[in-house]
């Protein structure tokens, strides 16, 4: 949050970088602006005033008078425009409208085979967005649509590449697809990046460290550094499922034993560990029903997978140092084990100053973080300082 009596030099002086210091939904004056910008009154009050024309914010009421005319504040208008948010995973498709600070406004989720392939899916999903934004739109604008997918994403180009549970996918142009029936800005990222945005906003707003994982058909991690998500160099970062896990204290594993992250302790690795003592397991649903049923073999399974992801959250931790690291996917809601496995080998094999205020805790946000986090993502591309700057200059046209 801004402190509206400190000035801020540094903030630069465009319409753009002006709007950001009201996106946290605080009301203020043109005073209090100028203040802030180290900008003349008469410029803040032109810039504010190209806002206010592209309904980007909107009148607040009156501040306080300390002698004469009340001055007049305004505040981020978040019903300027609306942003469509879809969560794709192997089994289920959520579709949302939200408005610009990422507030749902209503959803709906359906169940698919992301096998189906691309054109398929994605025909089904953008009636479904469609229906939507004609129930909720009330004749607001789009602004942008955010999609999650459950493999990895060049994030410049919006294209899955090599996802291994998406047949069909492989550098298939998703947000070219999409245009053809709304043409606004359209960006794709993998799924454990944008329920790493929806889990912060939601259960950790003041954290800037940290990293989500989800244990669930396979493994992935979002990575929040500095308050910004870490994608790398083509979007690949956080890809732990294929690390090489070495065999820890407790493990049965064979010596050579090889197998990456995703081989040991993902829900369709333990799977076919189960099945193979003889269990009646076909996928990570019945992992999970096994475990909550009480049963010792899964519930044995699921605790030496959190070991095996200790293993790699263990270098995480000594690397990144985040505060918290939050455990999501299916696996990881099937009881405490898992947590607890992870918890026993992170917090041994890591550095005491990297854990002394280190959390390790399931995720919190509950199914529709992975929507809010592709609102989140879009909305700071549509309302950076830049594309304002664009927005309003084509409004005053």
């Amino acid at each position: 949050m801004v402190d509206v009596l400190r000035p801020t030099p540094a903030i630069a002086s465009g319409i753009g970088e002006i709007f950001q210091i009201l996106r946290d939904g605080h009301a203020r004056t043109k005073a209090e602006l100028a203040v802030l910008t180290g900008l003349a009154r008469s410029t803040v009050a032109l810039r504010v005033d190209a806002l206010l024309a592209a309904d980007l914010v909107r009148p607040a009421g009156e501040a306080v008078s300390t002698g004469g005319r009340p001055p007049a504040r305004v505040a981020f208008n978040p019903r300027a425009g609306l942003v469509l948010a879809v969560d794709l995973g192997a089994t289920h498709a959520t579709v949302a409208v939200a408005d610009l600070a990422a507030v749902i406004l209503d959803a709906r989720t359906r169940t698919i085979d992301i096998g189906d392939g691309p054109e398929s899916l994605l025909d089904t999903i953008l009636a479904d967005a469609a229906e939507l934004l004609d129930s909720t739109a009330a004749g607001l604008p789009l602004v942008g649509v955010g999609i999650g997918v459950p493999g990895p994403v060049e994030h410049s180009t919006g294209r899955p590449t090599n996802p291994p549970i998406m047949p069909g996918w492989d550098r298939f142009d998703v947000p070219a697809y999409v245009q053809k029936t709304f043409d606004v800005p359209v960006l794709v990222d993998n799924d454990v990046n944008i329920l790493a945005l929806g889990e912060q906003a939601m259960s950790w707003p003041q954290v800037e460290d940290l990293v989500f994982v989800k244990v669930s058909t396979g493994i992935g991690a979002g990575i929040i550094a500095g308050g910004q998500l870490q994608r790398g160099a083509q979007g690949s970062a956080g890809d732990m499922g294929h690390v090489q896990v070495p065999a820890g204290a407790g493990s049965t594993r064979e010596p050579g034993d090889e197998r990456d992250l995703e081989a040991l302790a993902s829900g369709s690795a333990l799977a076919i560990a189960l099945r193979e003592e003889g269990l009646d397991v076909h996928g990570p649903s019945d992992v999970v029903d096994l475990v909550r049923a009480g049963n010792a073999a899964a519930i044995e399974a699921t605790r030496q997978a959190g070991r095996d992801v200790g293993e790699v959250l263990a270098t995480v931790v000594n690397l990144l140092n985040p505060s918290i690291i939050v455990l999501g996917g299916s696996i990881a809601r099937a009881g405490e084990h898992l947590l607890a496995g992870v918890r026993e080998v992170v917090y041994r094999r890591s550095i005491p100053l990297a854990t002394q205020h280190l959390a390790i805790v399931q995720s919190q946000a509950g199914d529709r973080a992975a929507v809010l986090g592709a609102a989140i993502m879009v909305a700071r591309e549509v309302l950076s300082p830049a594309s304002v700057d664009r927005y309003v200059a084509a409004k005053a046209r």
